[in-house]
């Protein structure tokens, strides 16, 4: 029986590559979408093309009874999750003098209460089995701040607290939870950015480069495996050294 992976806004970019890899690793996967769109279908085809399961769930991981619906649907037709990766998230970037209420607030509903919402209804599955991977998907900029983005620092730092907590509560139950934080990754978000901005960023970064999803996608398939069975409460970076 295969492994289930779950995995929270994954219909493009760094969630979709996640799916696929883990896919390629054999899990079966299941994905959520807030909206509508034609590449979730794209994201189908690329999944079944390698011989494993599909299920894609329409909700809003910021609602708390639409993650209970989510991870219910998950269930009844897997039967278990064995790996939840939250990578759903938002950015509303402006600075504070200029940023709105609702601003602040979907960032933080989207990016750290949804990763709240989707744990909180996986974990009871999990302590049941006494196995799982928790991955949560937080960012440098949750580390070391970054102008014009204080509610996204807010809403990755809390993941980061949020991770290391929850790694000492479950440890005895052998879920491991864990995190990782992407630095400049190139996504349908960097690529709206002129090149001159580009290139001066690839120059702040030792490696000289941006990330790829795979990067990120590579470190989650290595956390979900067996290779990582004594990591637990750790946030790795994966940034081409730009934090070091």
């Amino acid at each position: 029986m295969n492994k289930v992976a779950l995995i929270t806004g994954a219909s493009r970019g760094i969630g979709k590559q996640i799916a696929v890899t883990l896919a390629e690793e054999g899990y079966d996967i299941a994905v959520n979408y807030r909206n509508e769109n034609e590449e979730i279908k794209y994201v189908e085809e690329q999944i079944k093309s390698k011989n494993v399961k599909f299920l894609a769930v329409k909700a809003d991981v910021s609602v708390f009874e639409e993650t209970e619906d989510l991870v219910k649907e998950v269930v009844e037709n897997y039967g278990k999750v064995d790996l939840l990766v939250n990578n759903a998230g938002i950015t509303r970037d402006t600075i504070l003098i200029r940023m709105k209420k609702e601003d602040f607030q979907s960032v933080i509903d989207v990016n750290l209460v949804g990763t709240f919402n989707v744990t909180k209804n996986v974990i009871p599955y999990m302590m049941k089995a006494r196995s799982g991977r928790i991955i949560s998907i937080a960012s440098v900029v949750g580390i070391a701040g970054n102008a014009g983005q204080t509610n996204y620092a807010a809403s990755k730092a809390g993941i980061i607290g949020f991770t290391k907590s929850l790694a000492k509560e479950v440890a005895s139950r052998n879920i491991l939870v864990n995190a990782v934080a992407p630095g400049f990754i190139q996504t349908a978000m960097t690529d709206v950015l002129k090149d001159e901005i580009k290139e001066d960023i690839a120059k702040s970064i030792p490696l000289k480069r941006m990330g790829t999803p795979q990067d990120v996608a590579n470190v989650v398939k290595f956390l979900a495996s067996e290779d990582s069975s004594y990591i637990t409460g750790q946030v790795i970076h994966i940034d081409g050294g730009m934090l070091m």
